[in-house]
């Protein structure tokens, strides 16, 4: 029965189209990659999702003054918008994507081919997937990636997002591990061509392991999933919390964190809003020594880069704010991280104008929709609205070509 098993598989590598192949062989490990990661949680009221304006909406709805949103992406490229109830300074209606649409995915994911883009961890809200509405949005919004990954030679990989489960809720994820690995044959690669290895495994990502923030599971639920997607074939990426590696201030004091991680393959400690472009230096010995760790004990560390900070939409507050400053703020990250000898890197994120990390493309300053008492953030004026994208990709020529990058950014043509 294994001989015949290991005939079909060789066949069916044979048939593959020769793209197909290179791009597998191109994403057998996340080394050289730069990767970002992908919300994909977008929704209008039209899009067939039932989800309404899902993500966008505020406190009070969506309309001007409730807002969960703080850039306004630039949708003039999309196949498919919905007129929104804002306005333009013109006074047209301002309008928006969903992610729900098929079309939209693909977009994004030609703009990773585009720019340079490696591809992205596609984000499941373990919460979210709990309920029908939810694990119907993310299984369309991570069919149309694959697909469209598929046709751009693009990566593509799963993050679970813990954030709002509690201790017994690991086994939704362990049930959509096994659904999602019946139903897409990620180990083999027949559906999600350009699925990302690791170490000879296909790469699955859990965020959300060692924070303090009250959260209502724990380390022991963390390694009881760790445990099944190692012994089930999985390669494990952990994100984890920025004092990880010194078990304090963002991080529990727990010691078995540690354990935890030496039975993982890569782990992300998560920088969005910790610092801003004065406070970087601060940061740059912990990057290194958490970099040593990894290697004294054997783990892939991949850092964690963000353009900048905004939540003053949904949170009421702009005590977080952190200033773009034209790319600039980005560029030192990326080229810090790479000059350090960092072998990939985790863009945060793709399409999060919730807290305003987005590299895809949004609205200037001068063109966001009007808000009621409150505003909107823009892409610099002075720049071009597909800045973060192109900056991204730079990154990427650097670390596949191995070569120093500029201190200061590079300018385009």
């Amino acid at each position: 029965m294994l001989v015949k098993t290991l005939k079909l598989y060789v066949l069916s590598m044979l048939l593959l189209p020769a793209n197909m192949l290179l791009a597998q062989k191109q994403y057998d490990s996340y080394k050289g990659l730069v990767m970002a990661g992908y919300q994909g949680w977008f929704n209008s009221p039209q899009d067939g999702a039932d989800r309404g304006w899902y993500h966008y909406r505020g406190k009070n709805g969506f309309q001007p003054g409730s807002t969960n949103i703080d850039f306004w992406p630039d949708v003039s490229a999309y196949q498919k918008t919905y007129d929104s109830p804002f306005m333009t300074k013109a006074g047209k209606p301002a309008k928006l994507y969903s992610a729900h649409d098929y079309s939209s995915v693909n977009l994004h994911f030609k703009w990773m081919k585009q720019y340079g883009i490696d591809g992205v961890f596609m984000q499941r809200f373990v919460g979210e997937i709990a309920n029908p509405s939810g694990l119907n949005h993310f299984n369309k919004v991570l069919q149309s990636a694959i697909q469209s990954a598929n046709e751009a030679d693009r990566a593509v990989c799963i993050m679970y997002d813990l954030s709002g489960i509690k201790d017994g809720d690991e086994k939704i994820l362990m049930d959509d591990v096994a659904a999602l690995e019946k139903k897409l044959e990620l180990k083999r690669r027949n559906k999600a061509h350009t699925y990302l290895f690791h170490k000879g495994k296909p790469l699955i990502a859990v965020w959300g392991v060692g924070f303090n923030d009250g959260r209502k599971y724990n380390l022991k639920t963390a390694e009881r999933i760790v445990n099944y997607l190692k012994q089930n074939g999985y390669s494990v990426l952990l994100g984890v919390p920025t004092y990880w590696r010194e078990l304090r201030q963002d991080t529990e004091s727990d010691p078995f964190l540690h354990n935890l991680i030496k039975k993982s393959d890569i782990i992300m400690p998560w920088f969005v809003g910790r610092y801003n472009q004065a406070g970087f230096d601060q940061f740059k010995p912990l990057i290194q020594a958490d970099m040593d760790w990894c290697k004294k004990n054997k783990v892939d560390y991949v850092p964690l880069c963000f353009p900048g900070f905004s939540w003053t939409n949904m949170t009421g507050s702009s005590r977080a704010f952190v200033p773009r400053d034209s790319g600039n703020f980005y560029w030192e990250q990326l080229q810090h991280n790479l000059s350090i000898g960092a072998e990939m890197l985790y863009i945060a994120m793709f399409d999060e104008v919730d807290e305003g990390t987005a590299i895809f493309k949004t609205l200037h300053q001068k063109d966001v929709p009007l808000n009621g008492e409150g505003s909107f953030v823009g892409i610099e004026d002075n720049l071009p609205n597909d800045h973060y994208l192109w900056l991204t990709g730079q990154a990427g020529k650097y670390l596949k070509t191995k070569t120093a990058a500029p201190v200061t950014q590079p300018k385009r043509n």
